[in-house]
């Protein structure tokens, strides 16, 4: 017995040596490099047909998913939602998400259009919460938020300058053509700006309109 518990220690320690991603020189520093996307996030609801309703009144695409499990995509999103009667233990309403818009106001509008209750916009200020739009308009500020029936927050978020560091610049990508569509715009109404400070037409716009879709989704310096 002595014998083999000691080969089995031997075993663990060999193993533990290769795989444990917390040394620097084993896994974690190859962790980086390991594709892992968020593909499902779980909701706890009470009644599935009343949160399956709701959620299909959003426009979300309806997914085909095994018995038990109803699952339902945003426009434009990578990541799906979940829910079913025994997906998870959470209590029904308690689980908060964010869903990134390119515009909030457009967004809200569109919603309470589908008989959505929406929250007024607001964003923070010092002391709390401020009614409005960020008056800058900068991302990550103008906010609104609605609930399912069960009480589940969602949160709407203007977003379209991302924080540097958040994206890559080789992996400037965008989930749909109205999003794209919004970036362009966005960019064309930047180029307007430059050719009024030149005062000259700009014959290589399409490279100055890449260069800006780049820098605004990676967060780097926006071209003038």
């Amino acid at each position: 017995m002595a014998k083999a518990h000691g080969a089995w220690n031997s075993a663990r320690e060999a193993a533990m040596s290769t795989t444990d991603v917390r040394s620097p020189a084993g896994g974690a520093a190859r962790l980086g490099n390991l594709d892992m996307k968020l593909e499902v996030a779980v909701i706890p609801v009470a009644d599935v047909d009343r949160a399956k309703e709701f959620y299909a009144r959003l426009g979300w695409r309806l997914d085909r998913t095994p018995p038990g499990v109803v699952q339902f995509t945003p426009h434009g999103s990578a990541c799906s939602v979940q829910f079913g009667p025994d997906l998870t233990a959470a209590a029904p309403g308690s689980a908060l998400e964010y869903l990134v818009v390119s515009d909030v106001e457009a967004a809200r509008n569109q919603l309470v259009a589908a008989g959505v209750e929406v929250d007024e916009i607001f964003h923070p200020g010092p002391d709390g919460p401020v009614p409005g739009r960020d008056p800058e308009r900068r991302s990550y500020f103008s906010r609104a938020a609605f609930r399912d029936p069960d009480g589940n927050t969602w949160l709407l978020q203007e977003i379209t300058t991302r924080l540097p560091g958040r994206v890559e610049a080789a992996e400037t990508s965008f989930g749909s053509a109205s999003d794209l569509a919004a970036a362009l715009r966005r960019a064309a109404d930047a180029h307007g700006e430059h050719e009024k400070r030149t005062g000259q037409a700009d014959p290589n716009w399409p490279d100055w309109y890449a260069d800006y879709l780049v820098a605004e989704q990676s967060g780097a310096e926006l071209p003038t």
